[in-house]
């Protein structure tokens, strides 16, 4: 079975990189092309009057998505300004530590080290082994890590580089019995795995819509905790910041309205959940089972054709799924992309991402399929890496 004709990619590129910035379905692009329609028809009724309830709409449907309160949730453009956010409004101290993982990634990093250095703060890396055999071995490098001065950890859900699912609860759960909040980076979590975030109990979980959610691009959001919901401030303070810190819509006046913007795309969110929960019979569960089975298959191919190892247990792979490939980058590539990555476009029209992070000189390929893929772009994949020798018995 094949779902390609609901997408609008195109049929000359290999598209293996669902994970970095999505795809989305025709429907979808409809829908927003609709919704930019009626905004420009009278944008002070749309703004004004009516952009309001649709946001509210929206929050309710998605909240029921992610298994969190409407109340906890705010609309954010994406997982980077998500996490920007929580780190500008969380009270850091001379002398306290944000604890991150040498899996996470790059522009989180940047900006974990940005706020810490403005609050005298330092930022500390936990050491997550790769290849890695046991999803335990995360939740205990990263406890090694904590010391007394750790007052929040930023923590991947999927990480970016090394495409690994981490064990988000037990994480959460033991960093909380150290006295340590958790932000977690879910970039990759909606649509990929099953979320439940009330049950997860994380202070901050913020996540795209637009990459396994399939939504149009600027829609994401930032669910905060209940009990930590009045502290934070959007990084724009506009007309919200009028009302009473008390008043009980303050946080969604703050942050559903921070200047004019294109609200497309995150109220094409329920359209992409209504369009994956009709697509199988199962709704999401089986969308997410199938991605999930589809990614283990991916990787017994790469595996038996490449004679390579799977650097880490099946457990620990969403839709994403990590290889090692041999040998030195053929010529220099621009940071984080290994030069292999481009080849691959250039040479044989193939889109898929070649990371030489977390360790120096480590060549990571991640692919990413989505229901749009079938079994003749995994083949062309492997005839392009065996062309160039990557191969355990290959030059490298």
């Amino acid at each position: 079975m094949t779902f390609a004709q609901h997408w609008t990619l195109d049929p000359k590129v290999t598209f293996l990189n669902h994970g970095s910035f999505g795809a989305c379905p025709r429907v979808v692009i409809d829908a927003q092309l609709a919704i930019q329609a009626r905004l420009h028809q009278e944008p002070v009724t749309f703004f004004a009057r009516d952009l309001p309830g649709l946001y509210q709409e929206v929050r309710s449907r998605l909240a029921e998505f992610l298994g969190a309160s409407p109340r906890d949730l705010a609309f954010v453009p994406n997982a980077s300004t998500g996490v920007n956010t929580v780190l500008a409004s969380f009270p850091l101290s001379p002398g306290d530590e944000i604890l991150l993982t040498d899996h996470g990634y790059n522009a989180c990093n940047n900006a974990a080290a940005f706020y810490a250095a403005r609050a005298g703060a330092t930022v500390r890396i936990a050491q997550v082994p790769f290849p890695i055999e046991a999803p335990e071995q995360v939740t205990a490098a990263i406890m090694e890590a904590v010391t007394p001065k750790t007052k929040l950890a930023l923590i991947d859900h999927a990480t970016s580089p090394t495409a690994l699912v981490l064990p988000l609860p037990a994480i959460v759960r033991a960093l909380r019995e150290r006295g340590v909040e958790t932000l977690v980076d879910g970039a990759h979590g909606p649509g990929m795995l099953p979320i439940a975030l009330d049950d997860l109990g994380a202070a901050y979980y913020t996540g795209n819509c637009h990459k396994w959610l399939c939504a149009g691009k600027g829609a994401a959001f930032l669910h905060v905790r209940g009990d930590l919901r009045q502290r934070l401030r959007p990084l724009v303070i506009s007309h919200g910041a009028s009302l009473p810190e008390e008043h009980p819509d303050r946080f969604f006046a703050e942050f559903d309205w921070t200047g004019t913007l294109d609200p497309s795309a995150i109220l094409s969110v329920p359209v992409a959940i209504d369009f994956f929960q009709n697509l199988l019979p199962g709704g999401w569960t089986e969308v997410q089972a199938t991605l999930h089975n589809q990614a283990k298959r991916v990787r017994a191919r790469l595996v038996e054709a490449l004679g390579l190892p799977a650097p880490c247990p099946e457990s620990m792979i969403g839709a994403m799924v990590p290889m090692i490939l041999p040998g030195q980058s053929p010529r220099p590539g621009r940071v984080p992309m290994d030069g292999l990555h481009f080849e691959l476009f250039d040479e044989h029209q193939i889109e898929v991402p070649v990371f030489t992070i977390p360790k120096p000189g480590l060549r990571i390929l991640r692919v990413s399929t989505h229901l749009y893929n079938q079994e003749a772009d995994v083949t062309r994949l492997i005839e392009a890496l065996r062309s160039k020798g990557l191969t355990a018995d290959g030059a490298g």
